[in-house]
C-alpha cells in the first residue's frame, strides 16, 4: 500500500464509525508493500478496532464486535460493549465447571463465540465505559498473573483439602481475585443519563436475542445437518454446533455478507501464510512443511493459486493438530484482489498496527480450511441449507 494510504487511519476511541468508512480508506486500486491490491465489494457497519492486550480474549472481542454490528444492523447505537465483563462471567462459570469436573477440563483465557452469547443471555452486558477491566493502573489487559492465580486456586480447591469436601465460600474467593484484577462489577450504572443493570441494558439498549444465532462446524465423523459437541479444548461449556459439509461454509458466509450480516469466525492462525503484519491470510498449493526458503521468502509478493479445500483436507488438519482453535476474528466484508478473486475483510483485535489498520484480508480457501467454528444469525443462512437443518 502506498504510504499515503497507510497513514490514513481510523480514529480510535469509543466514538464508533462505520467499518465501510474505514475500508474505503484502506482498500483501493493501489498496491500495498506486499503486492496485493484489494478493492472493497461490500462491508457491514461496525465499531472501531480494539486491542485485547495481553489476554487470550480474542473470542470475547471478536464476538463482542459481532454483537455490536448486530446492534447497529437492528437500528441500535454504535458503541463498544464491555468484552471483559463477558470474559469475567465466563471465567466464573468455567471455574464452576472445572471444579465439578474435578479439574478434568480445560481452564484458561480461551473461549468460543457461543460463550459470548451465553453470558450475554444469562448475565446481560455493559457498555465499555461501565466496566473496562483496567483496575490496577494498566492501560491494556494483562491477564497472565490473574490466570495463574486463578488456576492455582482451582487446582487446590479440587483437591478438597477440607476433609474431602468443599467449603461454601470457594466461589467468593475466585470472585475476590477477579475483583482485584478486573474491578467489581457495578450493580447499576448510568448510560445516556439513565440507570441500568447489565440485564436491563441488554434488554432495552442492545436488544439482540441470543436465540437468533447459530454456530457451525464442519467435520466428517458426525452426520451433516445435525448438531454435535464441538470437539475443541476451549469448548469448556461442551456446547454443540451444527455440522455442515465443506461447501456450505462459504455459502453461508457469503449469503450473510450479501444480506447485511457479519460473521464471528474462529480458527487456526498458525499457518506461515497467515501474516498479521502484511494483513493477509491464504493457502498455498504446497504444504507449509514442504515450502522451500525461496517459496517462503516470496509468500507475500502477491496473490497465487490456491487449492480447492476438501472435507478430507479439513479433517486431516483437524486430527493431526495442524488446525487448532487458535483465534477468533470478525468477518465484516468482502473485497476483490487485482485478479478479481474474492477475499473476506476481517476485523481483528490486536490493535491497528498492521498494513491495514487492524484489518486483514482472508482468502475464502483459508477461511474454509482453517475454520473450527463460526457463528451467524439464523436468517443469514440460505433457505436451502436451513431446510436441511430442519429450521
Amino acid at each position: 500500500m502506498r504510504s499515503t494510504l497507510v497513514l490514513l487511519s481510523l480514529t480510535l476511541g469509543l466514538a464508533a464509525v462505520a467499518q465501510d468508512d474505514l475500508i474505503k480508506k484502506i482498500s483501493g486500486n493501489s498496491a500495498d508493500s506486499t503486492g496485493f491490491r484489494f478493492t472493497q465489494v461490500l462491508s457491514t457497519p461496525g465499531t472501531p478496532v480494539e486491542d485485547q492486550g495481553s489476554s487470550g480474549t480474542c473470542w470475547s472481542y471478536s464476538t463482542g464486535s459481532f454483537l455490536e454490528s448486530e446492534m447497529i444492523r437492528q437500528g441500535g447505537p454504535a458503541i463498544h460493549l464491555s468484552k471483559i465483563y463477558v470474559a469475567r462471567r465466563s471465567y466464573e462459570e468455567k471455574a464452576v465447571s472445572y471444579v465439578r469436573m474435578h479439574g478434568s477440563l480445560n481452564y484458561g483465557d480461551g473461549g468460543i463465540a457461543h460463550d459470548v452469547l451465553n453470558m450475554y443471555a444469562k448475565h446481560g452486558i455493559l457498555p465499555y465505559e461501565a466496566y473496562t477491566g483496567l483496575n490496577f493502573g494498566n492501560s491494556k489487559n494483562q491477564f497472565g498473573e490473574m490466570q495463574a492465580v486463578l488456576k492455582g486456586m482451582l487446582d487446590a480447591i479440587v483437591q478438597a483439602p477440607n476433609k474431602g469436601t468443599l467449603t461454601p465460600v470457594w466461589k467468593d474467593a475466585i470472585g475476590g481475585v477477579l475483583d482485584a484484577y478486573l474491578g467489581k462489577v457495578p450493580g447499576n450504572f448510568t448510560y445516556n443519563g439513565k440507570s441500568y443493570t447489565p440485564q436491563s441494558f441488554a434488554k432495552d439498549v442492545v436488544k439482540v436475542d441470543a436465540a437468533d444465532y447459530a454456530e457451525f462446524q464442519s467435520v466428517t465423523d458426525v452426520p451433516y445437518y445435525r448438531d454435535a459437541t464441538l470437539m475443541v479444548p476451549d469448548n469448556w461449556a461442551l456446547a454443540q454446533a451444527w455440522n455442515i459439509p465443506v461447501e456450505d461454509i462459504t455459502a453461508i458466509i457469503d449469503n450473510a455478507l450479501k444480506n447485511g450480516y457479519s460473521v464471528a469466525w474462529g480458527g487456526d492462525v498458525s499457518e506461515p501464510t497467515f501474516s498479521w503484519k502484511n494483513g493477509v491470510a491464504f493457502v498455498t498449493g504446497t504444504p507449509a512443511a514442504d515450502l522451500t526458503k525461496e517459496q517462503k521468502d516470496n509468500l507475500f509478493k502477491g496473490p497465487q493459486p490456491e487449492p480447492a479445500i476438501t472435507a478430507e483436507m479439513r479433517q486431516k488438519a483437524f486430527d493431526d493438530f495442524s488446525t487448532t482453535d487458535d483465534h477468533g476474528m470478525h468477518i465484516s466484508g468482502l473485497a476483490k484482489d487485482q485478479n478479481g478473486t474474492e477475499w473476506y475483510i476481517v476485523k481483528n483485535s490486536w490493535g491497528d498496527r498492521n498494513e491495514f489498520k487492524g484489518y486483514l484480508y482472508m482468502s475464502k480457501a483459508y477461511a474454509v480450511y482453517k475454520m473450527t467454528a463460526f457463528l451467524v444469525h439464523k436468517k443469514a443462512v440460505p433457505a436451502a441449507i436451513a431446510k436441511k437443518l430442519g429450521w
